[in-house]
């Protein structure tokens, strides 16, 4: 039902904003595959885990807010905006204590009650630039 598929992201969103990483195993499935451009060693369940926790460790006050989701079948699409403080050394770039709000859209494959799939896309570039680790002009 597309109702159960749209609380299951409910509870991804939560899981993001507060870093509570049981939510994690609530929620993926063991056999979980993410596709995630930026960095293609985050795969499975377990490198996740490690992703979302190194996210929230270098900004602390991350948080999602869902914009969109439509779901159909086993699939669910959501856009969703994020803000976050970049307070620590975060995937190897230090600290620049600069504020960053970016979008991205993330499709969601479903089976048995869980999230088995992952497709992300972000504005990574925006973020970074946002950072001052990439230049905007």
């Amino acid at each position: 039902m597309p109702e159960d598929l749209k609380a299951m992201i409910q509870r991804s969103k939560e899981m993001w904003n507060t870093g509570n990483l049981k939510i994690v195993d609530e929620i993926y499935a063991q056999d979980f595959v993410n596709h995630y451009p930026f960095d293609p060693s985050v795969r499975d369940l377990e490198s996740f885990k490690k992703f979302v926790a190194e996210c929230r460790k270098g900004m602390p006050d991350l948080n999602v807010t869902i914009e969109d989701m439509i779901a159909e079948k086993d699939r669910l699409a959501c856009r969703w905006v994020c803000f976050g403080t970049h307070k620590v050394d975060f995937f190897g770039i230090p600290a620049t204590g600069k504020k960053a709000t970016w979008t991205g859209v993330t499709i969601y494959r479903f089976d048995s009650g869980k999230i088995v799939e992952a497709w992300w896309s972000e504005d990574a570039l925006g973020m970074l630039q946002q950072l001052g680790v990439i230049p905007t002009e």
